[in-house]
């Protein structure tokens, strides 16, 4: 028992430092600021069927207020299951998009892959999960790497190394809770300048 507490307590020091190093260089590194919105992006909102809440406007405003900042963005939005978290996203990535920026949307199972893929299929959105073949999965990151996929939704597939983007821009993490420390910073540690938004339904103690 002593020895398993003594290695977990130096992977821990081990990971805290790599955390360390890489929010330091995250601060100290410029990201992208993206324009005010588009024509096409207040076409894409007023086709929303549902009428937003005080929140995800607020969530929406804030999201776009860091993204036109050249901080690189890392920002939570926390809400119960059914408040409209992925509209935000929606609404963030398709504002990437229209600047020519890559978007990955890092989910926890092949399930929410699969709704967030046909949630986003009005731009150029590749899957990468069980559901789909090999053959499939190489066709779209080859499409990625050569700029061809606007938008790549996966599960842990995402973070092995054969995953190379053209110009990555924003990273959506979806319920993040499910997602290791290590899981989450691997795209951070990528792109020391992607902006970052973190979606979770869990609440925000034990998300920090």
């Amino acid at each position: 028992w002593a020895r398993t507490k003594a290695k977990v307590r130096a992977e821990v020091d081990a990971i805290a430092q790599e955390l360390g190093v890489l929010y330091q260089k995250r601060l100290h590194s410029p990201g992208h600021a993206y324009p005010v919105d588009t024509p096409w992006q207040h076409e894409l909102e007023a086709s929303f069927p549902y009428v937003e809440t005080e929140d995800q406007l607020k969530a929406v405003a804030d999201v776009k207020a860091d993204m036109e900042n050249p901080q690189p963005m890392d920002r939570l939005v926390s809400g119960d299951v059914g408040y409209g978290k992925t509209e935000v996203a929606l609404r963030a990535a398709f504002k990437a998009v229209m600047d020519g920026k890559q978007v990955a949307v890092l989910v926890p199972t092949t399930i929410l892959a699969q709704q967030h893929y046909d949630t986003f299929r009005a731009v150029k959105v590749e899957l990468l999960s069980r559901f789909r073949t090999p053959e499939q999965q190489r066709g779209a990151l080859a499409a990625l790497a050569a700029g061809d996929v606007d938008i790549i939704i996966g599960t842990h597939r995402l973070l092995q190394s054969d995953v190379t983007f053209h110009d990555l821009g924003l990273l959506v993490i979806d319920e993040e809770q499910r997602f290791g420390v290590k899981h989450k910073e691997h795209f951070k540690a990528l792109r020391a300048h992607v902006d970052v938004l973190t979606l979770t339904a869990t609440p925000i103690p034990r998300t920090l």
